[in-house]
């Protein structure tokens, strides 16, 4: 059966602290209090830096059986070498630890700059280029230039690997990306933005994935009860046609994100 996963962007936030977080929580705990409450959690830390495999380590040992994260691509991947001659970062991303996630880790989010235009080449070659196994993952980690104390190499058994791509400028509302998705297999996000970035809802893989930034003000506004009934609405038309689904709310300024998220959940129960 398919299965919806209601999470967060990041868990680490200073204003959450004494709102979301129990005042006097210690840090340290505030994973595991978020990941009692929701099934995923989106890691964003990987997007400004590489990230330790003792943090994913971690990460792991810290929540639920059954609870996924996705991974957030970097950035340096995707916003200053733009998709191209990207090799030897990869290698140094996937070697960095989120392979000692072992079966927590879910989908790759690649979140492109609103100033990257679609070039169909470009695209193209670098979603063939990703790793669709950990076994392949593993295999491209061990070309990697990091000292052998930031890598983690091991695999596991084999299991295959998701990625989903979220695109920002408006060229690449354009059937020719929503073919390469599909041909390569991965899920294009939708992206709710305040109007501000293109929505794109074509199905291209076998899941689905969706980034809540707000839907009034960028970052900061809440959903109303209407508007959580409405992407309710949308997760059941997908779980409806076999897709996994993964939504996670990153409307982080204002404290919103987890009590959206938990909302979601309630209405999807």
């Amino acid at each position: 059966m398919a299965v919806a996963r209601i999470g967060i962007s990041g868990w680490t936030y200073a204003p959450w602290r004494g709102t979301f977080y129990p005042k006097g929580l210690v840090h340290r705990d505030e994973l595991r209090f978020a990941a009692e409450r929701l099934d995923s959690i989106e890691i964003n830390g990987s997007f400004y830096s590489l990230q330790r495999p003792t943090s994913y380590q971690h990460w792991a040992q810290t929540t639920p059986d059954d609870f996924v994260f996705s991974v957030k691509g970097g950035r340096y991947i995707t916003h200053i070498l733009r998709l191209k001659n990207t090799r030897g970062a990869l290698a140094n991303f996937f070697a960095s630890g989120a392979l000692a996630l072992g079966p927590k880790l879910g989908p790759l989010l690649w979140q492109l700059p609103p100033n990257l235009p679609f070039d169909p080449e470009a695209v193209s070659a670098f979603l063939a280029s990703l790793p669709r196994t950990t076994t392949a993952a593993a295999a491209l980690a061990a070309e990697s230039t990091l000292e052998s104390d930031r890598t983690f190499l091991d695999p596991g058994p084999d299991r295959p690997l998701r990625h989903a791509m979220e695109v920002r400028n408006p060229t690449f509302d354009d059937p020719a990306f929503v073919k390469i998705a599909r041909d390569q297999n991965i899920a294009i996000v939708v992206a709710d933005t305040a109007g501000r970035y293109p929505v794109l809802r074509e199905v291209t893989t076998d899941f689905m994935y969706a980034r809540l930034h707000g839907d009034v003000e960028l970052y900061t506004s809440g959903y109303t009860p209407e508007a959580l009934t409405r992407w309710a609405q949308d997760v059941r038309g997908w779980l409806a046609h076999d897709l996994d689904v993964y939504v996670y709310f990153d409307n982080d300024v204002k404290v919103r994100s987890p009590y959206d998220a938990m909302a979601l959940r309630e209405l999807l129960a």
